[in-house]
C-alpha cells in the first residue's frame, strides 16, 4: 500500500532537450506533496505537523553537507513539515546544515523547527545561564529568530532545579527565542513536578521525546507513559528504527562494522530476530517496506504523536514516510507487540 506518488512539488516546465523522452516513461507529480494533506495537532503548542519528523542526528557525522540539503528536500517535497535537531548532534554541525537550508527557502514559517538543547559541550546542563546561552548558540547556528518546540535535554543534568528551569524558558518565550516547551529523558516523577509548577504559572511542558520502538520499550512502557497520557503530552519518540534494525536491512552481523555496528549487533539476539519476521510478514502482506511498519507500529500506540526518524538516503526517506499511511489491523499491532515483548 502506497500513498505517495514519485515527484516534486515545485518542478519547472522541462527543457527542450528532455522532450524526446520515452512515453512509458513515469509521469512527474504536479503540485503539492501528498504529506500536506496530513497534518495532526503537536499536542497543546499549536502547531500541527506530519506525524512523521525528520531527525537530523547523522547530518555533519554520517550524512555530508549535499546528502543532507537532498534529504531535507525530499522530506518536504512529499509534505513533511517537522524537523528535529539538537545543539550536540555533531557538535553544533546539524543545525548550521538545516540553517544553510533552510536560508535558501523562502517558507521558514510553513516548518516545524524543535531542537533539543542541554548536551552540547560548551553549555551543558539545564541551569539557567547554560540554558540562555545555548538557545542563543542553536539561534546563531540556525539562522532563524524562534525555536518553535525546545526540548529540555535532562540526560546530562537530573539535579538543576526544575523551576529555575522553567523561569527561564518563561523569560526565553516571552522574549520570542522559543515558542513552545518539551522534555527529553525526564523520569515520570520530574514532569508530575514540572505540571505542579505550570499549575503556578511557569510555562507547561507540551512535549516528550523517550527513545521507544518495538525493541527498546522498558523505558517508556510503564509510568511515563502513564504520566505521559494523563498529562495529555504529545509523545514524539526518538530512535524509531533502533539505529536502522528495525529498518530490516542489518541482518547480518559480520557486515556490521564500527559503532553503529555495535549498537546493531546488539539487537541481533532471539527477540531482534522474532521482531524482523513479524515485520516481514506484515510488509508482505500491505506491499510495504519494513521500516514503515516498524514507524506505522508506534504511531497506533496511545500518546504517539510523531516519532523522530533519521535518514541516510532519500530512498529511506521513501520508505519512511509511508508509514504515516499505513493503518495495521489489531491482529498486525498485537502480532508485533508480542513479537517485541
Amino acid at each position: 500500500m502506497r500513498i505517495f506518488g514519485v515527484g516534486t512539488a515545485d518542478q519547472r516546465s522541462r527543457p527542450d532537450d528532455a522532450l524526446d523522452e520515452h512515453p512509458s516513461a513515469p509521469i512527474p507529480v504536479v503540485g503539492p506533496g501528498v504529506g500536506e494533506t496530513i497534518r495532526v495537532p503537536l499536542g497543546e503548542t499549536g502547531f500541527s505537523i506530519f506525524p512523521l519528523m525528520l531527525g537530523a542526528a547523522e547530518f555533519g557525522w554520517n550524512v555530508d553537507l549535499p546528502t543532507s540539503h537532498a534529504l531535507l528536500n525530499r522530506y518536504v517535497e512529499f509534505g513533511g513539515n517537522a524537523i528535529h535537531t539538537a545543539d550536540g548532534f555533531s557538535g553544533g554541525r546539524s543545525e548550521h546544515i538545516i540553517g544553510q537550508w533552510m536560508r535558501s527557502r523562502a517558507d521558514r514559517d510553513g516548518l516545524v523547527l524543535s531542537v533539543r538543547i542541554g548536551a552540547h559541550a560548551d553549555n551543558p546542563g539545564l541551569g539557567s545561564v547554560n540554558l540562555v546561552r545555548a538557545v542563543e548558540g542553536s539561534l546563531t547556528r540556525l539562522g532563524v529568530e524562534r525555536i518553535d518546540v525546545l526540548y529540555l535535554d535532562a540526560s546530562l543534568d537530573e539535579t538543576t532545579n526544575l523551576e529555575d528551569t522553567l523561569a527561564t524558558t518563561e523569560w526565553l518565550r516571552d522574549a520570542g527565542k522559543i515558542a513552545s516547551v518539551g522534555a527529553f529523558h525526564f523520569a515520570p516523577e520530574r514532569l508530575v513536578e514540572a505540571r505542579i509548577l505550570a499549575s503556578a504559572g511557569y510555562p507547561r511542558l507540551d512535549v516528550l521525546d523517550e527513545p521507544y520502538n518495538l525493541v527498546r520499550r522498558t523505558e517508556f512502557e510503564g509510568d511515563l507513559r502513564l504520566v505521559a497520557a494523563a498529562q495529555g503530552l504529545a509523545v514524539t519518540p526518538s530512535h524509531a528504527l533502533e539505529h536502522g534494525f528495525l529498518s530490516g536491512q542489518h541482518r547480518s552481523k559480520s557486515a556490521m562494522s564500527g559503532v553503529r555496528g555495535q549498537q546493531l549487533r546488539s539487537q541481533l539476539n532471539r527477540r531482534g530476530i522474532r521482531v524482523l519476521r513479524a515485520l516481514d510478514v506484515i510488509a508482505a502482506e500491505l506491499s510495504v517496506p519494513v521500516a514503515a511498519v516498524s514507524i506505522a507500529w508506534l504511531l497506533a500506540q496511545r500518546t504517539v504523536v510523531a516519532p523522530i526518524v533519521n535518514a541516510f538516503a532519500t530512498t529511506h526517506v521513501d520508505e519512511l514516510m509511508q508509514g504515516a499511511g499505513i493503518t495495521l489491523s489489531r491482529a498486525q499491532i498485537a502480532e508485533l507487540t508480542r513479537a517485541g515483548a
